[in-house]
């Protein structure tokens, strides 16, 4: 506002001097006018800023106003939100806005989800599960016990990281301050030298040489330039929350756009964190596939162990099962339809001298998949093997990594035989296998030693230090938690593809901070000549008023730049 303090308070003294008797023109029209352009666009500047910041209450306003609250006695009241406490239950109807963080402890229904996590279709949930405030809820009702409020929800945790990303300075800012700076002080110099040549120089008449000085400054305001990071930074954040992008490092955020590796965990990254059946192999020419996974799940559903629940998941037709017995660190069995079916580990055959001659099975170990063997009345009739599963975005993000030229990575604690199988699967540049959690941060600063700027992306627990040493560290599936100290970036949902999205969001955020710096300061290099009379031979000349349309209009044009970056998401 320096300029246009100097150049209104110039025009002004001078427009009073001549009513007092100084020989010249007065201003007091342009002046009016000068003002009047002014404020329109200082209206229509803050319009475009505020649409651009409103990311904050339109997340505050996804919170219902009050709650069904269970009582002691079964009866349900309506209380402010600010009365609900971690324990309280509270009663969900189709369709209404669940008011709390909690935990279902009654009801079946689907979850809509997308403002807060930017999952785009509804989520079924159940008993067990949980559900964040401010998500609506679908065709069923739900009663949760809420397990956090007020500012240790989900939804407040986000805000804040909005706030701070939002408020947070980038490198790229301080250069259009600096340079904002500068223009301020090249403007006033500016000023006094256009005054100078055509007052002395050119002999032209005072109100003449002051019409010129007032235009430079007017046209000179450096609004554009000031404005041009900032409008990207809150488009960009915003943009972001919405996505279930939460950024932390503003500067980390920005530094994904020069990434040229990315290294990703395996368990619960890549791979879902869950065993699943990848392969049935019939042993014996009376049972098919169907029969064999149906025996198999049904004997395995009565177990808790791991490998069991992921066989029992495998089949839908379950059989009842009699005399169930679990066979310690053997496997499981029981009588299913009259027959002995046992569900056992490669131990059990060596330990019962069962021999197994089919050489499909070596293979499948090869891999680092886990094998076990279905026998029937004590005869060995398949086998099933089992492996993480690979998350089906995966592939799709790694392809979409390697298309932007980012090389992808992965560290796990696992075999070097798993650790192929799952590179192999999704086409990982490079893996690194057998690494313990404290040594997943030099594995980060190996390769930061080959001169690649670095991402990791992991879950943010035992990854934490890992996490710290990367250029740019993305915790990734934080869910309901959002307190992921040692990450620049925090990632709602289990998904890689949303690393790409990092990538792409910094990359246009990045040319749009350009394109708004290029616009802004090729504006001045045009307008000032103009301003101070350069083309006044060709009768080329700009009033104070005309300056104010231009400078209002390069703000507003950095402005609708800004929000443009919408599109991208």
């Amino acid at each position: 506002m320096t300029l246009i303090s100097v150049a209104i308070a110039t025009a002004y003294l001078y427009s009073s001097a001549v009513v007092f008797g100084l020989t010249g023109k007065m201003f007091f029209w342009e002046l009016a006018t000068l003002v009047d352009i002014m404020l329109l666009g200082h209206w229509i500047e803050m319009k475009s800023v505020m649409g651009a910041s409103k990311a904050l209450e339109e997340l505050a306003k996804l919170m219902p106003s009050d709650a069904h609250k269970v009582m002691s006695d079964g009866s349900v009241k309506d209380v402010p939100l600010s009365e609900l406490a971690v324990g309280d239950k509270v009663l969900i109807k189709p369709g209404e806005k669940v008011p709390a963080d909690g935990v279902i402890v009654s009801g079946e229904s689907s979850v809509d989800e997308a403002m807060l996590t930017g999952e785009s279709t509804p989520v079924t949930k159940k008993t067990g599960g949980k559900v964040i405030g401010g998500a609506v809820n679908g065709e069923g009702s739900l009663t949760i016990e809420v397990r956090s409020t007020g500012r240790d929800s989900f939804l407040s945790q986000v805000i804040d990281l909005v706030k701070q990303a939002q408020e947070s300075k980038s490198k790229t800012q301080d250069l259009a301050n600096t340079a904002a700076m500068w223009l301020t002080i090249v403007a006033l110099g500016g000023g006094v030298i256009t005054f100078f040549i055509w007052q002395v120089i050119v002999g032209q008449d005072f109100a003449f040489a002051i019409e010129r000085t007032v235009t430079v400054m007017v046209i000179a305001c450096p609004h554009a330039l000031g404005l041009a990071v900032p409008l990207v930074i809150a488009v960009s954040t915003a943009l972001a929350a919405k996505n279930g992008l939460l950024i932390r490092n503003r500067v980390a955020f920005e530094g994904a756009r020069k990434l040229q590796a990315v290294i990703f965990d395996k368990t619960g990254t890549l791979t879902e964190g869950r065993f699943g059946v990848t392969e049935t192999l019939v042993l014996s020419d009376d049972v098919d596939e169907e029969t064999l996974r149906s025996y198999a799940a049904s004997v395995d559903a009565h177990s808790a162990h791991p490998i069991a629940k992921a066989i029992a998941a495998a089949s839908e037709k379950k059989l009842p099962v009699e005399s169930f017995n679990s066979i310690t660190g053997k496997g499981a069995e029981g009588r299913v339809g009259g027959k002995d079916v046992k569900v056992v580990s490669p131990g059990y055959l060596r330990d019962q001298k069962i021999e197994l001659s089919d050489n499909r099975i070596e293979p499948l170990q090869a891999q680092g998949k886990t094998v076990v063997f279905v026998l029937v009345d004590g005869k060995l009739k398949g086998a099933i093997a089992l492996a993480d599963i690979v998350r089906p975005e995966a592939k799709q993000a790694i392809a979409a990594l390697k298309a932007h030229d980012i090389r992808c990575l992965m560290l796990t604690g696992d075999n070097q035989a798993t650790a192929k199988w799952v590179s192999d699967q999704i086409g990982l540049d490079e893996y690194f296998a057998e690494v313990l959690p404290q040594d997943k941060a030099a594995k980060v600063k190996e390769v930061q030693a080959r001169g690649e700027r670095v991402a990791m992306t992991g879950d943010g627990v035992n990854d934490a230090p890992a996490l710290a040493q990367a250029d740019v560290g993305i915790a990734i599936g934080a869910g309901s938690d959002v307190a992921v100290e040692t990450a620049d970036i925090i990632l709602v949902r289990n998904n890689p593809l949303d690393v790409v999205a990092i990538v792409q969001l910094s990359r246009a955020t990045y040319r749009k901070m350009i394109q708004n710096l290029v616009w802004a300061t090729g504006y001045n290099v045009v307008a000032l000549p103009l301003a101070a009379g350069a083309l006044s031979a060709w009768g080329v000349l700009l009033t104070p008023a005309v300056g104010a349309v231009l400078m209002a209009g390069s703000t507003v044009v950095v402005a609708i730049n800004a929000r443009l970056l919408r599109l991208k998401g």
